[in-house]
């Protein structure tokens, strides 16, 4: 008989042996090791979670911050290109005032040739750009065109003006202008060779020329070209001691002379243009 909270219960209650209680409280005990494990664990993927979120945010962070200071040197990239341009355009812009002046000093020794010097820079851009050469070189014949006959100013006005036939002493002065342009624009730096295109457009294939008597190859591309388009604008135009011939009659002389006395690829892009183009020479300009 067994009491239990003033009750009497008939019989007796089994009662569990020592070593199954003992045996029970080991395997809570490995329940609970088992579980400290698990939440040990938990928290470890825990701890490398909120790890990657910090280095992940710290990561986006400094993304943000290199993407802003590359668009910041974009724009100060920009700011600078753009600078260089005005820069670059002011110094052309101030060239090509310069070559104005001088060309307009050459016109004041010799009126009757006004303009004849930006004809020629024009026309040899042009059969440069016929001829496929590229833009830069373009460009420098352009300006050596403009500038060909600087060298006048060393002939006397009296001589340049004269409406008759020159003496041999006369020519020989005006011969030696293409010298003197030489020497005039040698030391000058130019992204282009100006002084050779000057010094060699009067120069011919046949070594006819002067002042080196320069033959074929001799003579560079650009004294080439510019003395067919020197040769068409000269003929084209009035002089003091003859009429205008007119562009007829100077395309006939480049004609006749292709390949002999002028380059015949130089030749035949100016014929091309004139011939299937229409380019025209605007003498009323001036």
């Amino acid at each position: 008989m067994a009491y239990i909270e003033g009750m009497t219960i008939q019989g007796s209650l089994p009662i569990k042996s020592g070593s199954g209680l003992n045996t029970q409280a080991v395997d809570i005990g490995g329940e609970l090791d088992q579980l400290r494990q698990e939440i040990q664990a938990d928290k470890a993927l825990l701890d490398i979670s909120v790890q990657l979120a910090l280095t992940k945010s710290e990561l986006v962070h400094q993304y943000a911050e290199k993407a802003k200071r590359n668009e910041e040197l974009v724009i100060a990239n920009n700011e600078k290109v753009n600078l260089e341009i005005l820069n670059t355009e002011k110094l052309r812009t101030s060239l090509m005032e310069t070559i104005g002046i001088a060309r307009q000093l050459v016109e004041l020794r010799d009126p009757y040739t006004a303009g004849h010097e930006q004809h020629v820079g024009d026309l040899a851009k042009a059969i440069a750009a016929q001829m496929g050469l590229d833009e830069g070189l373009q460009e420098g014949l352009m300006i050596a065109g403009y500038l060909h006959d600087i060298g006048k100013i060393i002939v006397p006005s009296e001589i340049l003006c004269k409406p008759g036939k020159l003496t041999p002493n006369e020519y020989s002065l005006i011969k030696g202008h293409v010298q003197a342009g030489y020497d005039l624009l040698k030391n000058v730096t130019f992204p282009w060779n100006i002084s050779r295109a000057v010094l060699e457009h009067h120069e011919r294939l046949d070594g006819s020329g002067y002042p080196n008597s320069l033959r074929a190859d001799q003579i560079s591309i650009e004294g080439r070209i510019l003395a067919v388009a020197d040769v068409v604008e000269a003929m084209s135009a009035y002089r003091p001691y003859r009429k205008a011939l007119g562009i007829e009659i100077a395309l006939a002389e480049i004609e006749r002379g292709r390949g002999s006395i002028y380059d015949e690829e130089v030749a035949q892009a100016c014929l091309s243009l004139f011939h299937q183009k229409a380019y025209k020479i605007d003498q009323t300009k001036y």
